[in-house]
């Protein structure tokens, strides 16, 4: 396998980054023919296969190796030549330390985003997980989302050495996404549970009087340049008391391992509006609820278990039990709809909860990577009970629920 073929662009940060150009790897026009060679050299990875007969040296080097010890070419494990100023041999191999030098490399190397890409290459390509149980590596690698992941799918094994740095690891990544997605949130949520709210007849202090006078502009009367206003407009004291209920249902299959870390971090953000009650309940073919542990979304991550069967109907059961008022409830299903249990009596669940007037929405993932792979089937049935089911990215999920909340068509994405 060529680098250009692992799908990071490397060639681009090693060289000046320019765009546009006709070679299809972005060299901007007035690019000398060294520096198209050097580029297209990264891109080939070397050995005889690349014809480009382009030596690399120095920094360029050492890049090219530390590709070649993940993606093959120059200097990997498959037999290809060292690369003349590598440091090192290329080939990850099975030693813990060679492989935290390495991170340390593309760290060095490449930008943040790159550096993610190739370490979830590593873990599925070279089966490198294990090597997360000691401390040393999770102290070099670069924490998101997917590393999250992995490490959830670990956290049985995970010795007491390295549970506190893998802690830490989760903890940071954690953090990132609560301040990137809380203050929109909790922002979103507060108008919509503020618009659900609308009374008729508010009391005066309660009167939206921008809203009120906007309805009434046709009572103007100039000769008084005032408005009577016939109707008055105004909302509910929504921080008084909880107006509505969510229930976020997450299935801990080992293919929705982002969408768990999000749905985490979103289930403490609506945990902390003292409007919301909210509960968050995990499964497989269990039911495991972690509510009481939503003021610290870490505990809540260490409290799921990734992997094992699905049992949708059990799980659906269990939140149907401990819903109280129907009509101010929101449960959302996120899962990929591969029902390990009774499918039908899963679908009479969903109707009944939707004819006592709970709002169901049905989330296929809730991450950047679009939809898994789904049970198509069960998604149309879904769909036709008015549940459509979709996947959402996380800056999405606020209007999502702020829809569900105000009981109005949600924003679903086009496919």
């Amino acid at each position: 396998m060529t680098h250009g073929q692992s799908g990071v662009a490397v060639g681009r940060q090693g060289g000046d980054g320019g765009q546009g150009g006709d070679t299809g790897w972005g060299v901007a026009p007035g690019v000398d023919a060294g520096e198209r060679m050097r580029r297209w050299r990264l891109v080939l990875g070397g050995g005889e296969a690349d014809g480009t007969g382009w030596a690399l040296a120095g920094r360029d080097a050492a890049m090219d190796a530390a590709l070649g010890a993940l993606y093959g070419g120059a200097g990997a494990a498959d037999g290809g030549r060292r690369p003349a100023g590598a440091e090192r041999s290329a080939g990850l191999g099975g030693s813990a330390p060679k492989v935290a030098r390495w991170l340390g490399d593309i760290r060095t190397y490449f930008p943040s985003s790159v550096v993610q890409v190739m370490q979830r290459d590593a873990i599925e390509r070279l089966g490198l997980s294990s090597l997360l149980l000691e401390p040393e590596m999770l102290e070099a690698v670069e924490p998101d989302v997917h590393l999250v992941g992995t490490l959830l799918s670990l956290n049985k094994a995970l010795p007491d050495t390295t549970r506190e740095t893998a802690r830490a690891v989760v903890r940071t990544v954690v953090e990132q996404l609560e301040k990137k997605l809380a203050t929109r949130t909790r922002a979103t949520l507060t108008g919509a549970l503020d618009r659900s709210a609308r009374i008729s007849r508010p009391r005066h202090r309660d009167i939206d009087w921008d809203r009120t006078i906007r309805a009434n502009l046709k009572n103007y009367l100039p000769e008084y340049r005032t408005v009577v206003p016939e109707r008055l407009i105004g909302y509910g004291r929504a921080a008084q008391s909880v107006k509505k209920e969510v229930i976020l249902c997450i299935d801990q299959s080992g293919s929705m391992a982002a969408s768990v870390v999000y749905a985490s971090v979103f289930g403490a953000v609506l945990a902390s509006m003292r409007s919301i009650a909210t509960r968050l309940v995990v499964f497989d073919t269990a039911v495991v609820d972690l509510t009481d542990q939503l003021d610290d979304p870490v505990d809540v991550l260490f409290g799921t278990q990734l992997g094992g069967g699905t049992d949708i109907n059990r799980a659906l059961a269990y939140c149907q039990s401990r819903i109280t008022r129907p009509a101010d409830t929101v449960v959302v299903l996120i899962s990929d709809l591969y029902e390990g249990g009774i499918r039908n009596e899963m679908l009479k669940r969903v109707a009944a909860m939707q004819a006592a007037g709970v709002q169901f929405v049905t989330l296929l993932a809730l991450s950047d990577e679009g939809a898994p792979a789904y049970d198509h089937e069960h998604a149309a049935a879904l769909a036709a009970l008015g549940a459509p089911a979709f996947a959402c990215t996380p800056d999405l999920f606020p209007d999502v629920m702020a829809a569900a909340i105000e009981k109005r068509p949600l924003p679903v994405p086009v496919a």
